[in-house]
């Protein structure tokens, strides 16, 4: 029987590849063959990761600055998987948001992905490569007190969408779209707006997804494995949820 899933011989470059959803992907796409590029602003952190990796390396990038981007794909002789994760999130109704930290999100969020996917293009298109967005459920849904972060997720999902558009038979593009996943994107949460109520608030995340839990990270990067291999061929233009049920109920 053929061995599905896998990733010999191809580059994947992992945006916030340094911790939760980004370090999982790069553990099981290197397990499934690939060569991991992880960038991240957290160095040590990515560095401890790709010294565990076979083949990985770490690669310090602030993906909101064009000339820090474009200096590292310069470097890279080929790129066939790129995964678009780092993201930050933000706590607040429109009328609690200040125009600083909606503009950061959007500069992490939306334009991040804009230049790193721009600046990947021309390695993916020579790799008839694949680009996967990692977006949320709060791109397709109202989420309460997450105004900005919405807007920014649905700003990626519309990106997805355009590029499998622009290049239907040169790469495929498609978006995952998680639920509460536990990570230390969560812990961060936890600590800066719920300090004295984590387990109470805790408890509300697992509850919101109809399953009943949170999601693990290894899950959606399973998903992002099978979307990264030959078998999703077919695959493309596609927006996935992955949320325990969150978006059906």
């Amino acid at each position: 029987m053929q061995n599905p899933f896998r990733l010999d011989g191809q580059t994947a470059v992992i945006t916030g590849g340094a911790s939760g959803i980004g370090e999982q992907i790069a553990r099981i796409f290197t397990a499934a063959g690939a060569t991991c590029r992880i960038l991240d602003i957290d160095q040590p952190r990515a560095e401890a990761l790709a010294a565990q990796l076979p083949g990985a390396s770490a690669h310090l990038c602030d993906i909101t600055r064009e000339d820090d981007v474009a200096a590292l794909f310069a470097e890279l002789d080929r790129v066939d998987v790129l995964v678009n994760n780092a993201g930050v999130g933000l706590v607040g109704s429109i009328t609690e948001t200040d125009v600083a930290d909606f503009q950061r999100l959007f500069r992490v969020n939306v334009e991040g992905v804009f230049l790193v996917t721009k600046h990947a293009l021309p390695r993916l298109l020579d790799s008839r490569g694949v680009v996967i967005n990692i977006g949320s459920v709060a791109g397709l849904i109202g989420v309460k007190k997450r105004f900005a972060y919405c807007a920014t997720k649905g700003a990626v999902v519309a990106m997805t969408r355009q590029l499998a558009v622009d290049y239907p038979t040169q790469i495929r593009v498609n978006c995952i779209c998680p639920g509460t996943v536990d990570t230390p994107f969560v812990e961060g949460y936890l600590e800066k707006y719920h300090k004295q109520e984590k387990e109470a608030v805790r408890a509300q995340l697992n509850e919101r997804q109809p399953i009943g839990r949170m999601g693990k990270p290894e899950e959606v990067a399973y998903l992002a494995l099978y979307l990264a291999s030959k078998e999703a061929g077919f695959v493309t233009g596609s927006v996935i949820t992955i949320d325990g049920g969150w978006t059906a109920a």
